[in-house]
């Protein structure tokens, strides 16, 4: 029986969810990995529809007076939000759902869908965090200090995930098998209907 199931990723900026989602999907592309939205400008080397969709303050707000997202959040002054549609699209077809967010996201859609399996990737320690944070490039001083901090909150509340996995350094391959291992542990422990 093809048992499909939601799985959230999630943790604070700078852990490597996006290479690790990127690695999953290399490896097993027959799982549903929602495409979230929001409004911040493409970082160097991101493609519109693959990392996020990218949205005009106006699109996405017509999204959600629409109702089309199941949970949406402002993080360091963009929107972001998971399409229902996408979530839809893979139950009906069959598939594991994959959805990236934040640790306030991933509480929300643990209320939405209590079955969800919620899974922290994070760093061995705050200091590799920080380093990891500097060495993206991607952050202003200021947006640096700010997503610091706002990881120093989101670690103290792990207790809303089923799994965390530590992503060391250069060992992304051992944290995507690790993660692997995890889904198909719980896929063979629940049989429950998901349905939005």
């Amino acid at each position: 029986m093809n048992n499909p199931q939601v799985i959230v990723l999630s943790g604070p900026s700078g852990v490597g969810k996006d290479t690790v989602l990127h690695k999953l999907r290399l490896i097993d592309q027959s799982r549903h990995y929602v495409v979230t939205v929001t409004t911040r400008q493409p970082r160097a080397g991101e493609e519109n529809g693959v990392a996020y969709h990218f949205l005009s303050d106006s699109e996405f707000q017509k999204m959600l007076q629409e109702g089309e997202l199941i949970e949406w959040a402002k993080v360091y002054d963009n929107w972001y939000g998971v399409p229902k549609q996408e979530v839809r699209k893979g139950l009906l077809n069959g598939q594991d759902v994959i959805i990236k967010v934040d640790i306030q996201g991933a509480a929300t859609i643990k209320k939405l869908i209590p079955q969800a399996i919620l899974i922290c990737i994070t760093s061995p320690s705050h200091e590799e965090l920080l380093r990891r944070l500097c060495e993206r490039g991607t952050e202003s001083d200021k947006e640096l200090h700010l997503r610091t901090e706002t990881a120093k909150e989101e670690l103290s509340n792990l207790s809303i995930f089923d799994h965390i996995v530590i992503n060391h350094r250069n060992q992304v391959d051992a944290t995507v098998s690790e993660i692997n291992a995890i889904i198909e542990l719980e896929k063979k422990k629940k049989c429950i209907k998901i349905t939005l």
